[in-house]
């Protein structure tokens, strides 16, 4: 109990957990078994390994408001939406870190210094491409003009209405509210700074702190898993599904078919540092607040899980981590459409992303233009996520 309840107040601090090992109780070799038991011929090799820029995906995107409320925007120069504006944003490199990646996309396209001072949100289209959306301050540096463009940008400035520009891409609007509402927050309940923690992991994970309520004495309890040493439930993220998918699937292992009504709260830790040369450790490990809306007596668990009960102290800190705005949001671009999981009410029912009740819906994309621009070959994305932010309809760039 001690370790776990520790590992709690560490993630609660967006600290690492401390586990002597790699958990994972749910592979990919696991699930194909769980697919191929109902007739279905697999999708995903057994042995998948992530490996940056040919099978897996990092983006960063980096929003930064000034004290005005002005962002920070850059001009295209690359041929393909040269003179559009967006975002200093791009892909990670090989060896990178997301704030390492993050300052050094700043840098070259707008020629200012920064320190990154939070994850804002994090984004996932299947299961293998990933946007990380940070913000923080500038130190210093000189924003690049028209004099000093390159084949980073043409130049950048701090903008106070998007829509004078010609965009690169509208999905950066929901991208943009959610950090000038991060930065407007003062004195409202908001998570505290998380940055992601630099640790390599060989696989996709998805860690869950699965919660629920006693009803005895009415004190929270942590799912934990008892496959070997006891600690935090762990599943393969599976790469060419959703992660709503990947969650469901996982659930459904724990719970039985019958799900308890449950629903992601968020996200509390991203531990991701990738390998040079790239395929060593390319992989990543998510950590996902996910509160049951039930009793825990009324909840019957399959074999190797088990509650924990919290000590009173730290089971009301992560009590008040699932109230509004106190966990990054993970939102997911799915085949069908954009949306946020919920089991709320004991059966699979899918929300559209919300920002503002935004709606969203998809459309076709090309697969020619995701392999050329996002470096990505996977056929399994095959769409492009649009928002409806209003006035207009928004569309999401995959790079």
């Amino acid at each position: 109990m001690d370790s776990v309840e520790g590992n709690i107040k560490l993630l609660l601090q967006g600290k690492d957990v401390e586990e002597s090992q790699e958990f994972c109780d749910f592979t990919l070799d696991m699930q194909n078994e769980v697919t191929a038991a109902k007739g279905v011929a697999p999708s995903t090799p057994a042995d998948f390994t992530p490996t940056l820029r040919d099978n897996v995906c990092y983006i960063v995107a980096a929003v930064l408001v000034n004290d005005e409320g002005h962002v920070l925007m850059m001009q295209e120069a690359k041929s393909s939406c040269a003179g559009k504006w967006y975002l200093p944003a791009g892909r990670m490199e090989a060896g990178e870190t997301i704030v390492e990646a993050a300052k050094r996309e700043v840098l070259e396209e707008t020629g200012l210094e920064t320190d990154i001072t939070t994850l804002i949100m994090v984004e996932s289209a299947s299961g293998s491409w990933f946007r990380f959306v940070v913000t923080g301050n500038v130190l210093g540096g000189t924003l690049k003009t028209p004099a000093c463009a390159d084949k980073e940008s043409l130049q950048a400035k701090w903008v106070e209405d998007l829509g004078e520009l010609s965009l690169r891409g509208n999905d950066i609007y929901p991208l943009i509210q959610r950090a000038k509402q991060y930065c407007a927050r003062k004195e409202e309940p908001w998570h505290p700074m998380l940055l992601p923690i630099n640790k390599p992991h060989t696989r996709l994970l998805l860690r869950l702190v699965i919660a629920i309520r006693k009803r005895v004495n009415n004190r929270l309890c942590i799912l934990t898993s008892d496959k070997t040493a006891t600690h935090l439930p762990v599943t393969e993220v599976n790469p060419v599904r959703s992660l709503h998918s990947t969650l469901r699937k996982y659930m459904t292992e724990i719970f039985g078919s019958d799900l308890p009504p449950h629903r992601p709260q968020g996200v509390l830790n991203v531990e991701l540092k990738t390998s040079s040369p790239s395929g060593n450790h390319d992989g990543m490990c998510l950590t996902l607040l996910v509160p049951v809306r039930k009793a825990l007596e009324d909840v019957p668990l399959i074999d190797k899980y088990s509650w924990i009960e919290l000590s009173k102290p730290v089971g009301e800190d992560l009590l008040n981590r699932m109230g509004k705005n106190m966990t990054v949001p993970l939102n997911v671009i799915r085949s069908d459409f954009p949306s946020r999981y919920d089991d709320s009410r004991g059966k699979r029912s899918i929300y559209h992303h919300s920002f503002n009740s935004c709606l969203a819906k998809n459309i076709q994309a090309s697969q020619s233009i995701l392999h050329s621009e996002l470096q990505h070959p996977s056929p399994t994305i095959r769409v492009q996520a649009l928002y409806f932010s209003p006035p207009e309809l928004k569309s999401i760039h995959y790079f």
